[in-house]
């Protein structure tokens, strides 16, 4: 049986990342079934010559960034109100900044589980502390300067087991800095997007 997550990438049409690993390899749903779930998802063709609705393609789009980020609708139009806010600059990258600085996403850039979701366990499981406090809110904001660490007690645990094979092989962006030794992160700048 397909999980939901699969499920989900197969209906937009492209590999969302959301399992992990296994999205990397050959036994991703979307390799082997690339067109949409459902009994109709074969046979149902795209809509005709003139494709999707410019309305078509812009909530797919936005069901994109809900899905890659693991946030819902009432969360997602906060982001976007706030991005709307600030004045200068485009609202797009505006909202990509705040999507990108979660504390959740900054703990899977920094390679510490292996997709957004686990990330988010993590995290909200307590394993995670920000400036040498414990924080165990996913959605939490960082800023420039917050260092992120993993807790003590939770280096032992059975999700870091392997990290340190991982983590050789993994750059995180170049916004964070990451001691791969001490394992502790540092956000050094705006997310380049």
């Amino acid at each position: 049986m397909l999980d939901s997550k699969c499920k989900k990438c197969r209906r937009i049409g492209e590999k969302l990342f959301l399992r992990g690993e296994k999205c990397f390899g050959p036994k991703c749903p979307l390799s082997r079934k690339p067109y949409a779930p459902g009994i109709f998802g074969k046979t149902k063709r795209k809509r005709g010559k003139k494709g999707l609705s410019e309305y078509a393609i812009q909530l797919r789009e936005k069901q994109k960034m809900k899905l890659t980020y693991g946030i819902q609708e009432r969360q997602f139009s906060n982001y976007l109100k706030e991005a709307n806010k600030k004045g200068k600059g485009d609202a797009g990258a505006r909202l990509l900044e705040l999507l990108e600085l979660r504390l959740d996403n900054v703990v899977f850039r920094l390679g510490l589980a292996e997709s957004r979701a686990k990330a988010r366990q993590i995290v909200s499981h307590g394993h995670i502390m920000v400036n040498n406090r414990k924080a165990n809110i996913p959605s939490f904001r960082l800023r420039v300067g917050n260092k992120i660490s993993i807790k003590p007690q939770s280096i032992n645990k059975g999700f870091l087991k392997d990290i340190d094979i991982k983590l050789k092989k993994y750059n995180p962006p170049s916004w964070i800095k990451f001691d791969k030794n001490k394992k502790e992160g540092e956000i050094m700048g705006r997310p380049k997007i």
